[in-house]
């Protein structure tokens, strides 16, 4: 091939690389564009249904509402059936995550930093506890909770829900842990440091995005769990997925109330998204999740 011929295929070359790399540019958004709308339709959906009347939801299908209107919100905030369901929802989702975190916490550090009889044999016990359906546990829970005064309470869920969050995170935290060289604890010793101190300001934020991520995944298994949570409660201590189901009556259902109160039901995981987002990056990035 000659000099003239190589140089005048260079820039063909280069032309065709690029043109490549443009068409994949452009097909990658695309996809994403397509993926974000596959994802947001029900969200949006659920949205418009929020903002219209039972008649025109009965009535056929409209991509916005007609005449919009905010009855079905007020409903939810002046009815206290409705709201209770909320502050009873966060109320033992709250409970749950701190117990979760704070028993996980040092058992973790334990699986992490030392080895003993049976270790391993009681880590693999901790994470089966997690793949049992809850269906299982529920009369025991029942029966045990109604001896003890616990039935109908936040208490009695939460501390349900430390049965499967609990070995979650310390499966999460281990792994967090296990990336953490054991020179930074020998050090700590050496400088005086006492372990609960060592532990609280020197440990801790070194595994802080472990501790979001797994605060994040037990507020997530304990706000979207029903089973439980409808079977310890009766009334004071009632979610709001259960409350949900009130609008069933024999005049049919009313679609309006409830998607508000779907809409309601997703902020509370937006907002907790949104505090450690930059853990839960992070986290998915450095630990075992």
């Amino acid at each position: 091939m000659s000099a003239e011929t190589m140089t005048q295929a260079v820039p063909a070359a280069a032309a065709t690389t690029a043109s490549r790399r443009g068409f994949g540019v452009s097909g990658g958004g695309i996809t994403l564009s397509l993926y974000l709308i596959f994802l947001m339709l029900p969200i949006y959906w659920l949205v418009i249904m929020s903002l219209k009347t039972n008649a025109e939801i009965t009535s056929g299908m409209t991509l916005w509402p007609q005449q919009i209107t905010f009855d079905n919100y007020r409903t939810i905030f002046t009815d206290a059936s409705w709201y209770n369901g909320y502050i009873s929802s966060l109320s033992y989702v709250a409970i749950n995550t701190v117990l979760s975190i704070g028993l996980a916490l040092p058992a973790a550090y334990a699986f992490s930093r030392y080895r003993f009889l049976g270790d391993k044999h009681l880590f693999f016990w901790l994470l089966s506890n997690r793949m049992a359906p809850p269906a299982i546990f529920a009369l025991p829970f029942f029966n045990l909770y109604s001896a003890i005064g616990l039935f109908d309470t936040p208490w009695a869920v939460a501390l349900a829900h430390c049965l499967f969050n609990v070995p979650l995170a310390v499966w999460i935290l281990e792994g967090f842990m296990s990336g953490v060289p054991r020179e930074i604890d020998e050090t700590a010793y050496l400088d005086g440091y006492s372990f609960p101190r060592f532990f609280a300001r020197i440990f801790m934020p070194i595994i802080a995005n472990g501790i979001g991520v797994t605060a994040f995944f037990c507020f997530m298994f304990s706000w979207v769990e029903l089973l439980l949570a409808r079977t310890l409660t009766t009334v004071n201590a009632k979610p709001i997925a259960a409350t949900m189901t009130r609008t069933v009556s024999a005049a049919g259902m009313d679609w309006g109330l409830l998607a508000a109160a779907g809409v309601l039901t997703l902020v509370p995981g937006v907002l907790v998204i949104w505090f450690v987002r930059n853990h839960i990056a992070k986290g998915f990035a450095l630990g075992r999740v």
